[in-house]
C-alpha cells in the first residue's frame, strides 16, 4: 500500500494557491505562497485519510493522475499508522490476539491502532510484520517546481 495521491494546485482569485486532490475530495487546503500551499498539502491529506480511516471508511485507491498534477505523500508515521490499521482490519484478529502476538498488553494496541496517537515507527513496523506486513520506507528525489 502507497499512499501517495495527485493534487492540483491552482491560483486563488482571492489570492494565493488553492490545493485539491481529486481522489480525496475533502483535503482541500491552501496557502498564501507555493511553498506553503505545497507543505500544507501534505498535512490535509494526511489529515483526511486520517479521518476517514476512523469514520471506519475505505481509503480510496489513488487513481487520477495526469498533466499538471503533482504527487503528494502522506509522512512516513501516518503511512505506517494507515497501513497497520488497514491490515488488522483486513486480518479480522482481535485486539487482545494481536496484543497477546506483540506481547503487549491491550491499552497498547488500542493505541498503535487509534488515528490520533502518535506511535514510533518502530512500534508499527512490529505491529505491521505480526500481521504479516511489512514496512518498506522509500525516498524518491523531489522534481523541479
Amino acid at each position: 500500500m502507497q499512499y501517495v495521491y495527485y493534487m492540483r494546485l491552482r491560483n486563488d482569485p482571492a489570492g494565493g494557491y488553492v490545493v485539491e486532490f481529486p481522489d480525496v475530495p475533502e483535503a482541500i487546503t491552501g496557502g498564501q505562497t507555493r511553498e506553503e500551499a505545497l507543505q500544507n498539502a501534505e498535512d490535509a491529506l494526511a489529515v483526511a485519510l486520517l479521518g476517514r480511516v476512523e469514520a471506519s471508511e475505505e481509503l480510496p485507491e489513488p487513481t487520477v493522475k495526469g498533466e499538471g498534477l503533482l504527487a503528494v505523500a502522506v509522512p512516513a508515521a501516518v503511512a505506517a499508522k494507515l497501513a497497520l490499521i488497514q491490515l488488522w482490519r483486513e486480518s479480522g484478529m482481535s485486539k487482545s490476539a494481536l496484543a497477546r502476538q506483540l506481547g503487549i498488553d491491550e491499552k497498547a494496541v488500542r493505541r498503535l491502532l487509534d488515528p490520533d496517537h502518535n506511535s514510533s515507527l518502530a512500534r508499527l513496523d512490529k505491529a505491521i510484520q505480526a500481521l504479516g506486513g511489512r514496512l518498506i520506507i522509500s525516498t524518491d528525489m523531489p522534481s523541479a517546481a
